[in-house]
């Protein structure tokens, strides 16, 4: 194996690991709601947390690669990530399983920027497709086993041992990158102490304003939390155009193909992740389902998925960007409109043509996303442009869980659990297409590359 695909694999271990911590955590978050005794409204901490931890050290994770050496940085991740694996399969408390899922985050969210810089740096620009192909697969192998297997061991076992499943691939890529990682990693400026500040406060805040409307007794307090948060987003964005040295570069926003890849990735993983959420509580709670038939669903998910990505590597340079994003962001949203037509009594035959929908869509727009996101940077401002992508996806996955749950709670508040499912399935079908009301401009603008 080359040197290129060694690191390729090293970063797509991380990344895999990074995914399977997510959607199988995320089929046991009801298991844990009843076991910790918590609302479904705040059992997604368990999600949340896992993020803020990664909010913290991605933007200065390329620092630290380039403070302490690449293979460092990426050893020291995979073992805080399994010594926080192993604490929060042991927890006995929901404070505690959310604190030690913040440290699993801060543990994980050092390889993945890294890793990907790396990786990227040593595929030609021509190649990428490539590498984005190899990315997008592993998005879906893990998406599709880690709910089936996390299913299994819930109904078997319980969710401590989903928390303890990825210990053993975390491990595995601790000592490849021990082994295999030679080369440095470019230098970067100190990390911005008050921009990661401002970062984290807004991201804090935003979904504890999110997350808290449901159960709050008044709803002041998480709307002023949220106004808060939002502010605090406002001011960094001000902030960091006044600053050459910003923790997240935003000025590397104002390229479409990474603003729009960007929103895209809000509108369907983003998406996907919160309709994923409130799929687990409906099908178990509503429709009396197993947590692994619950899962299954999800191999059609990634069946769907797999074929998408694999025709959009041969078509992407034929056709474009702008219409395989077109095509994905209408497939998602008619998939997740589906689910409204769903009841336990009649209408089940429409869950798995909903999840193969959406996996066919998610497939094109994700994949299209990841390919677009990073065309017009090379060297120093690809790792820059990888910390913004990074970020952004994980924080886009815990927005849009949180921002769901909110959904639903008003929509139950002002009718009945029954007309609340589908109403805000059909609400979160309509937020995937507005990105299409952005898409224009993306075909016409030619830009340069950034150095």
């Amino acid at each position: 194996m080359t040197y290129r695909y060694r690191i390729a694999l090293i970063f797509l271990a991380g990344f895999f690991i990074d995914c399977i911590n997510i959607f199988m955590s995320t089929i046991a978050l009801p298991d844990i709601a009843l076991r910790l005794m918590v609302s479904s409204a705040n059992v997604v901490w368990v999600a949340n947390s896992y993020i803020l931890g990664l909010t913290l050290v991605i933007p200065v994770s390329p620092w630290l690669a380039g403070r302490f050496g690449a293979r460092n940085i990426i050893v020291a991740s995979m073992l805080i990530f399994s010594a926080a694996a192993l604490m929060s399969g042991l927890a006995g408390h929901f404070i505690t399983l959310t604190l030690w899922r913040f440290l699993q985050g801060l543990g994980g969210g050092m390889l993945i920027p890294v890793g990907q810089a790396l990786a990227v740096n040593l595929f030609q620009q021509q190649e990428r497709a490539r590498l984005s192909t190899l990315i997008m697969s592993v998005a879906l192998i893990a998406p599709a086993i880690s709910p089936v297997v996390g299913g299994a061991i819930v109904d078997s076992a319980s969710w401590r041992w989903v928390m303890l499943a990825p210990l053993p691939f975390s491990l595995a890529t601790a000592l490849l990158a021990a082994l295999w990682v030679k080369r440095p990693f470019p230098a970067s400026a100190r990390p911005d102490l008050l921009g990661l500040l401002l970062v984290s406060l807004t991201l804090a805040l935003i979904l504890c304003g999110l997350s808290g409307y449901a159960d709050a007794a008044t709803k002041t307090l998480p709307l002023l939390t949220l106004l808060v948060g939002m502010l605090c987003g406002v001011g960094y964005l001000r902030y960091a155009r006044s600053r050459s040295d910003a923790l997240i570069d935003v000025q590397l926003m104002r390229y479409p193909r990474m603003a729009f890849s960007l929103v895209v990735y809000y509108a369907i993983p983003g998406l996907f992740t919160g309709v994923n959420v409130l799929a687990a509580f409906w099908l178990q709670h509503y429709f009396g389902w197993s947590a692994e038939k619950t899962g299954a669903l999800m191999l059609l998910y990634a069946a769907g998925a797999l074929g998408a990505i694999l025709a959009c590597g041969r078509v992407y340079n034929r056709l474009g960007a702008a219409r395989l994003f077109a095509l994905g962001l209408l497939l998602h949203a008619a998939g997740i409109a589906l689910l409204a037509l769903a009841h336990p009594h009649g209408g089940v035959f429409w869950l798995p043509m909903a999840y193969l929908l959406m996996g066919v869509g998610g497939g094109i727009g994700a994949n299209t996303a990841q390919t677009t996101a990073l065309l017009d940077f090379t060297g120093e401002a690809l790792a820059r442009a990888s910390v913004i992508w990074n970020l952004n996806r994980q924080i886009a996955f815990s927005f849009g869980a949180a921002l769901l749950t909110l959904i639903f709670s008003v929509t139950r508040h002002y009718g009945s659990p029954t007309t609340a499912w589908p109403l805000t399935f059909i609400i979160s079908a309509a937020l995937g297409l507005l990105p299409l009301l952005a898409l224009l401009p993306l075909t016409k603008q030619r830009i340069p590359h950034a150095n």
